[in-house]
This record gives C-alpha cells, sequence and structure tokens, in this order.
C-alpha cells in the first residue's frame, strides 16, 4: 500500500537513477476500478443464515425436569439384562476389568460445597466389593449387579470399565436406576 502512494518527484527521481538501478521495475500504480466488478446485494434478514435442514417442526427442547441425563447410554431407554450382558461381553473383549459402584442420593452430576478453580463434581461412587480381576464371562457381573440391587434396592448402580494397565476408567453407564422418579 506504501508503494502506491509515491509521489510524481519520486517517480521523476527514479528515470534519473544510476545504471544499476536502471534495471528496477516500475512502481506499483493500483488496482483497477470496483465498478467493472458485479456487486451482490446482501440482505439483513437473519432467516436465511441458520438454517437446520427445514426441519424446524422435528426439534424439541430436552425437558430438565423429572428427565436427567446420566452417563454414557444414558439416551436410551433402561437396558435390559441380555443388551446388560452385551455390553460387559464388549468390556471383556476389550481387555477391560468390569467392577460395579453404586451412589444412594445423587447419580447424576451435582455440585456442592466447592470453591476451588476447576472442574470437580464432588461424585465419588461405593464400590461394590473389588473389581472382577479375572472375571470371562458376563453373567458373572450380572450376577453381581443382582446382588447390589438386592442390598440397595434405592441405589444408582453402574458398570465400570477399567484398564489396569493405564490405571483408569475407561467406561462408564448405569446399569440399574432407582424407581423413585429418575
Amino acid at each position: 500500500m506504501a508503494s502506491s502512494m509515491i509521489s510524481s518527484a519520486t517517480v521523476a527521481a527514479v528515470n534519473r537513477a544510476t545504471p544499476a538501478q536502471a534495471s528496477m521495475v516500475a512502481p506499483f500504480t493500483g488496482l483497477k476500478s470496483t465498478s467493472a466488478f458485479p456487486v451482490t446485494q446482501k440482505t439483513n434478514d437473519i432467516t436465511s443464515l441458520a438454517s437446520n435442514g427445514g426441519r424446524v417442526q422435528c426439534m424439541k427442547v430436552w425437558p430438565p425436569l423429572g428427565l436427567k441425563k446420566f452417563e454414557t447410554l444414558s439416551y436410551l431407554p433402561p437396558l435390559n439384562s441380555e443388551q446388560l450382558a452385551k455390553e460387559v461381553d464388549y468390556l471383556l473383549r476389550k481387555g477391560l476389568i468390569p467392577c460395579l459402584e453404586f451412589e444412594l442420593e445423587h447419580g447424576f452430576v451435582y455440585r456442592e460445597n466447592n470453591r476451588s478453580p476447576g472442574y470437580y463434581d464432588g461424585r465419588y461412587w461405593t464400590m461394590w466389593k473389588l473389581p472382577m480381576f479375572g472375571c470371562t464371562d458376563s453373567s458373572q457381573v450380572l450376577k453381581e449387579l443382582e446382588e447390589c440391587k438386592k442390598e440397595y434396592p434405592q441405589a444408582f448402580i453402574r458398570i465400570i470399565g477399567f484398564d489396569n494397565k493405564r490405571q483408569v476408567q475407561i467406561i462408564s453407564f448405569i446399569a440399574y436406576k432407582p424407581a423413585k422418579g429418575y
């Protein structure tokens, strides 16, 4: 842009230059007029900007009252025993260690008395017995699930898949919800 603001005195000085400067390229003189380019008029109508594929009537807001979201698979209807067995078989095929945990009060994310920077939701679930090291069959896990349900019928129970090499929990899903309106 600075080269387009050269004065005519400077251009004249270039013509009287030394032989080494005589091979220099002529200075930039500017762009073509914009009147030669087609102009499109943009409207200020915001409805033309946002689109959801034309299916506005199909969208629905999730009602937060009485339909709390939990963890993985919580958007599905409750899993029956056969579906739970398939999920546990998947964990076992991936080499994960199944484990059961339960929570008597809150099966969902909540925050209570936290005054620290960062994310912390204060949810510690109680482990049902020990992780099932050496488990080879989903029926063993479902048997433990039934025992936990019998002992704590008002508890949320989840199955987790634990990776003992990396020492982390890989997957977690709710296997049982109490019948008190959740």
